[in-house]
């Protein structure tokens, strides 16, 4: 007897393929989905997501597995949203994150709430981070591979949501998932990881801002801290804080990117100290436990794959927090997500949100 209905979100790589394969064996009575988010030709098949030769290899695991597969057109949905804020962020000088924002409007958003209205007690993805159940509660740890922890772009899950989503590799090493694959006969086994990002065509981030994003593509000036132009850069959607490839500029010394101002479109440079961070707020705030009523310690994470600084959470209301930052951290950029870990157990992940303000 199947221990449960669960949805798979199979994106045609080795990851997801695996988690299907997992829950399979568990006795789950599995559906494997891919979401297509594309628009006519395939975008950017080089990063082995989303594409249609990702759905192939999706629907050939399925195949083997010997469970039903379907592609759900998402496609109008991600481009007003996911698609819409990139363009909309690179134009105020911000750093978008698409894959955090696809987490949080289509996997976790639409294709949960799809996942339950089918009747699935699970929905699953290949992400490396663990669901735990204790103290009473369902509480999201980092990946056990720490090359491959992804739980920095989960931050949007709350409590109910992490009642039903399941992420089987999550106590795995990347190693393993590999072998897995391999020892079941799954063609994505050997399959490269997908490369960011999924609808910039061949992964040419310079032509799609020509292409999408002219009004952030207009050649400016590039000032120092005290104002003076030192340079010209290529258009504000080009560049981001703490850059220093690429930046045209030199010194003769290392500079690096301080901050963009799209109402003057103007880039700031700077040394390293100049990156310095005191603090910032973040909005759109989620905690995947209960919300603090007022200031806690928190680890904040603000890169995909960066270290953590020691800070100060407190509550402004309306879904922004104020982070006042006690460790050393730098290049925080407006757009990026902030993820917080509780001190006590750095492996443990509170919530997040996304930066809109530094100081």
């Amino acid at each position: 007897m199947a221990r449960g209905k669960a949805v798979v979100a199979m994106s045609g790589g080795v990851d997801s393929s695996v988690a299907a394969a997992l829950l399979v064996e568990e006795g789950f009575d599995v559906t494997g989905i891919m979401l297509k988010l594309w628009r006519g030709d395939e975008t950017n098949n080089a990063s082995g997501c989303c594409s249609v030769g990702a759905a192939t290899d999706a629907r050939r695991v399925a195949d083997v597995l010997g469970i039903p597969f379907y592609v759900h057109n998402y496609a109008d949905r991600f481009h007003a949203t996911v698609v819409r804020n990139f363009h909309d962020d690179y134009q105020t000088g911000r750093t978008p994150n698409p894959c955090v924002r696809c987490n949080q409007w289509i996997k976790f958003g639409t294709l949960l709430e799809r996942a339950r209205a089918l009747g699935a007690d699970v929905l699953a993805t290949g992400h490396y981070a663990r669901v735990v159940h204790e103290r009473g509660a369902h509480r999201l740890f980092r990946g056990a591979d720490p090359a491959k922890d992804q739980s920095y772009v989960l931050w949007m899950l709350g409590p109910e949501d992490l009642r039903h989503v399941r992420f089987p590799v999550g106590d795995m090493q990347k190693s393993e998932t590999r072998r897995i694959a391999g020892d079941l006969g799954l063609r994505t086994a050997t399959k490269p990881d997908s490369q960011e990002i999924c609808f910039v065509r061949g992964g040419d981030l310079d032509a799609y801002v020509d292409e999408h994003l002219a009004p952030a593509a207009r050649p400016g000036p590039i000032v120092d801290g005290d104002g003076r132009v030192v340079g010209s850069h290529r258009g504000i959607a080009r560049y981001t804080v703490g850059q220093r490839r690429g930046v045209g500029v030199s010194l003769g010394r290392p500079v690096f990117v301080t901050a963009v101002d799209a109402g003057t479109n103007t880039l700031t440079i700077g040394d390293r100290e100049a990156l310095r961070c005191r603090g910032f707020v973040a909005e759109e705030v989620s905690f995947t436990v209960a919300p603090p009523a007022g200031p806690i310690d928190v680890l904040v994470q603000h890169r995909a794959h960066g270290d953590t600084a020691l800070a100060r959470l407190a509550p402004l209301g309306g879904g922004r927090v104020d982070i006042e930052l006690l460790g050393d951290a730098d290049a925080v950029a407006p757009g990026q997500s902030a993820a917080f870990y509780d001190p006590v157990n750095p492996e443990e992940l509170l919530g997040g949100g996304v930066i809109v303000e530094t100081r």
